[in-house]
């Protein structure tokens, strides 16, 4: 009991008495137990008694902040950026003494205070503060607002993809102090490009130049963006770089220690584990570091006066976030150098048609090398077509060319050789029989297929095909894309018995390999490292990658191939790459010439004369049919925006998992694609998702998925 019970003086007083005093002790002593619940009738913060919170709500119709009063305990520990818990859903009758009451308990994030609030009802009160760790800055808010409006989300969703979840042991552990400014690094082997040495010493003297970096093949590219990084720390600025998996990470986080030391950096990748991950996060957070490396969710990392963003390989389909409202890196990055006037850095060793246009547009300048350089790092790349398998009889009986046999042969006298081989999955489209161009509908230029086999129509929107011939040749009969050689690695293990094989895909990734004669059978993306670099390489079912019914299909087979080919030795050096796919193909010849640039800029001109992205702004609508008609009749859309489609969405295949996109088994969904002019894009994006928010609130209806810039509209 306390010094302030109340003890009875009256003699005769017994044990009810004592009782009866007991259990009013614990009624009193239970009373602050109560009060995080209500807070009813405490009393508020003297300062600022109005707390504006963003609830942890999704839907488009809660994207808003909300009003709670500020009890006067939690006065000190409730400040702008912190965790909190509230009561949510009660409605405006449950309000006793002032207060309202009642709701579930969510959480949420403390905005802002405020001496008055705009709402004229009555306030709930702030359940409780989760830690007085404030985690949400206004960078970070703004950053997330921005990316919210973009891509017609609500920001409660893009702080779960900003603010990663909390780990209080994490969170209890102090961070170290800042290190001092290390000092400028020499250009390294930045010297082989002719602004690179520029460009870093624009980094270390406190500039913001903006670059699209195409980087010459061979293994230097982690140790160049540490130089770039180390630069830009150097001038008291942060640095951020991300990359598309944990094993690039892992060789820039080395270049990083090697560059800069211990202590000056911190990796944030899922491979972390969530204590560790937290850890490093708060002390990018606090200002301990200043330099950080990570895959796609580092991307809205809090660095402290950022100086500097590095995107590595761009076209990396992990870059583009698979959770609502689905971002993509490049665009939040882009957006972070916009609004924080930092230094922007895109970089790889092949060019994405979004990186074409930043440097068409002036946004960046291009940051690569000439000729000469390129020849010494580059690999020498043959090829090998249809016409030459047709008169190969070792083609015709092993499924391999002789070319590609005696490549693979003088390359294991000095070296492992890397086989790449397609992913299942890719689905063969029509082509021409006589020039295998791809067939493509002559109103939208989408892919032609015959899903009955018999009638024609476009995969994009749906119009039927009875008169098709090929543009390129006239020609009016087609073939399917067939996939050549799917067992390839079988007969190259069969024909070299004495030579270790080695694989990397999807089960099992390889992250490096030895300098040892080995064959190693990858598929695409998880090609390992080889130490010294690979003797020679081997790209394999060309038509299986280039016939992919997708907009960025040669896009995206080039950069496969390039990526491959650029860990394979030098020219010079012996390194050699032969590719089977047909020669007279735009992607092969880019390859051959290594100019992945000049092949970006053709696709660039072709999607400016078909109206496609990225010159113009797109958006997907998927669901039940009647659901997406239903929207899109009651969006207000631009008076620009043109709907291609609807279109039906094809199901999950027989024992395969269920993609991204993929319809629910057992039901039909259909897409519709919205696309408008460049300069459009801020409209379309609010109009989509005022459509959805008012669905959402009247809760009638199936749902609609909305996607702003879909990566995948083939």
């Amino acid at each position: 009991m306390s010094s302030d019970d109340e003890r009875s003086d009256e003699p005769g007083s017994g044990a009810p008495e004592q009782l009866a005093l007991i259990r009013e002790t614990v009624r009193r002593a239970k009373v602050p137990r109560a009060k995080p619940r209500t807070w009813r009738g405490a009393a508020l913060a003297e300062e600022l008694p109005v707390a504006r919170v963003l609830v942890n709500k999704g839907a488009l119709h809660l994207d808003q902040y909300f009003d709670y009063a500020v009890p006067e305990e939690l006065d000190a520990d409730a400040q702008p950026g912190v965790r909190v818990r509230v009561r949510f859903g009660a409605g405006g009758r449950q309000v006793r003494g002032g207060r309202r009451e009642g709701g579930g308990l969510i959480d949420g994030f403390l905005i802002e205070r405020r001496a008055t609030s705009d709402y004229q009802g009555a306030l709930a009160a702030l359940a409780y503060v989760v830690s007085p760790e404030p985690v949400l800055g206004p960078e970070l808010l703004e950053l997330s607002r921005a990316v919210a409006d973009r891509y017609a989300g609500s920001l409660a969703d893009v702080l779960q993809l900003a603010v990663p979840p909390r780990n209080g042991r994490a969170e209890g552990k102090p961070s170290p102090g800042p290190l001092p400014p290390p000092p400028a690094p020499d250009p390294g082997t930045w010297e082989r490009y002719a602004q690179g040495p520029g460009f870093l010493r624009a980094l270390a003297e406190g500039g913001a130049p903006r670059a699209v970096w195409t980087a010459l093949p061979g293994p230097h590219w982690p140790a160049e963006i540490a130089r770039a990084m180390a630069a830009t720390l150097a001038s008291g600025r942060g640095a951020l770089v991300v990359v598309p998996d944990g094993r690039s990470a892992g060789r820039v986080d080395a270049a990083l220690t090697a560059v800069l030391g211990e202590g000056r950096h911190a990796l944030l990748t899922a491979d972390s584990g969530p204590e560790k991950r937290y850890r490093q996060w708060l002390a990018v957070r606090r200002g301990s570091v200043r330099a950080v490396v990570g895959t796609r969710a580092a991307m809205f990392a809090p660095v402290a006066d950022l100086g500097l963003v590095v995107l590595w390989d761009d076209g990396d389909s992990s870059h583009s976030d698979d959770n609502a409202p689905f971002p993509h890196v490049r665009e939040v990055l882009e957006l972070r150098a916009a609004h924080g006037r930092c230094a922007f850095l895109l970089g790889g060793t092949s060019c994405t048609v979004e990186a074409a246009q930043l440097v068409e547009s002036g946004w960046a300048l291009p940051l690569r090398a000439d000729r000469d350089q390129l020849r010494i790092a580059a690999p020498l790349v043959r090829t090998v077509g249809d016409a030459e398998l047709a008169r190969d009889g070792a083609a015709r009986s092993a499924r391999l060319p002789s070319l590609a046999w005696q490549t693979v042969r003088d390359g294991l006298r000095s070296g492992p050789v890397l086989v790449q081989v397609p992913r299942r999955g890719y689905a063969p489209r029509l082509a021409c029989e006589r020039c295998r161009e791809p067939a493509r509908c002559r109103h939208c230029a989408g892919p032609l297929q015959a899903p009955d086999q018999r009638d024609l129509d476009c995969a994009w929107c749906g119009r039927a095909e009875t008169a098709w011939s090929c543009t390129a040749c006239g020609g009016v009969r087609l073939r399917a894309q067939i996939v050549g050689a799917r067992r390839t690695a079988e007969e190259l293990g069969r024909a070299f018995p004495a030579v270790a094989v080695r694989t990397s895909g999807r089960d099992h990734v390889l992250d490096s390999v030895p300098d040892q004669p080995a064959l190693v059978v990858s598929t695409p993306g998880a090609e390992p490292v080889a130490e010294g670099g690979y003797a020679a390489a081997l790209l394999l079912d060309g038509w299986a990658m280039v016939g992919r019914p997708d907009l960025r299909a040669g896009e995206e087979a080039l950069r496969r191939w390039t990526a491959a080919a650029a860990l394979v030795r030098g020219q010079p050096e012996g390194g050699t790459v032969v590719i089977v796919a047909e020669p007279t193909l735009r992607p092969v010849q880019a390859l051959v010439r290594w100019d992945p640039v000049g092949h970006a800029r053709r696709e660039l001109a072709e999607r400016a004369e078909l109206g496609f992205p990225p010159v113009s702004r797109m958006a997907s609508v998927t669901g039940p049919p009647e659901a997406v008609a239903a929207y899109l009749a009651g969006a207000e859309l631009p008076p620009e925006a043109e709907v291609l489609g609807p279109v039906p969405v094809p199901g999950a295949g027989t024992g395969r998992p269920r993609r991204q996109g993929d319809a629910p088994s057992g039901e039909t969904w259909e897409r519709a694609l919205v696309r408008v002019p460049p300069g459009r894009g801020a409209a379309l994006a609010a109009a989509l998702k005022a459509a959805q928010a008012a669905r959402t609130a009247r809760g009638t209806g199936d749902p609609v998925r909305i996607r702003i810039d879909p990566p995948d509209i083939g």
